[in-house]
């Protein structure tokens, strides 16, 4: 599976989703690569503050020739996480055309619900030159037990993309496991925000399929 972790808007927490979903498919057994497509290079900077050794290959390639060097760089991976770059340009369309998935998180905000038609129309513009691109929401940092946190789902249903059962809520486990370049099973084992990653990533293999 090559899976593109986008949304135009900044601040969604791509890098942190990309980075615990490749964590959870490499516990799996799997051979996973991460391609940081980010300019800012948050995935690289993740990498480089790990003292353990590595859960996963970490690449950057902020370039807008992904798409057509994807087979060369992912070679002998099982599963491709690209964290994409968080505007709309040549690099955003490469990253889309490279990936089967296109996983969208969006923070329960009115704004970042407004911002997401931008992501979903570079995909669909891509499915003029490759049909097969599935893509769907997730709604990340939601905080737990608010009105708007259970009615954003309602909201992206707008949208002609599905929105992901599980979600992630914010916590303070994320930024502290990122601190420490580590994913958050590592950091807390068995915590309700591995559960959460865990249970993002079934689904995301079943959509993959």
């Amino acid at each position: 599976m090559i899976l593109g972790v986008l949304n135009q808007k900044g601040g969604v927490g791509k890098t942190t989703l990309s980075v615990n979903l490749a964590a959870s498919l490499a516990r799996a057994g799997r051979r996973v690569l991460l391609i940081d497509a980010d300019p800012q290079g948050s995935a690289l900077d993740w990498a480089a503050a790990r003292q353990e050794g590595p859960l996963f290959s970490v690449v950057g390639f902020p370039r807008p020739t992904i798409h057509r060097e994807i087979a060369q760089i992912g070679n002998g991976y099982d599963h491709i996480v690209i964290d994409g770059p968080p505007r709309v340009t040549d690099l955003a369309r490469s990253a889309i055309m490279a990936s089967d998935l296109v996983l969208i998180p969006v923070q329960p905000s009115p704004y970042d619900v407004w911002a997401a038609e931008e992501v979903v129309k570079l995909i669909e513009e891509a499915r003029v030159y490759k049909e097969s691109i599935k893509c769907s929401f997730v709604v990340n940092r939601k905080i737990a037990n608010t009105a708007i946190g259970r009615d954003v789902g309602e909201a992206l249903s707008a949208y002609p993309v599905s929105v992901l059962s599980a979600s992630i809520t914010q916590r303070v486990v994320f930024a502290e496991a990122a601190g420490q370049g580590m994913a958050v099973h590592e950091v807390e084992p068995g915590g309700p925000a591995a559960a959460e990653i865990e249970a993002v990533t079934a689904e995301l293999m079943e959509l993959a399929r």
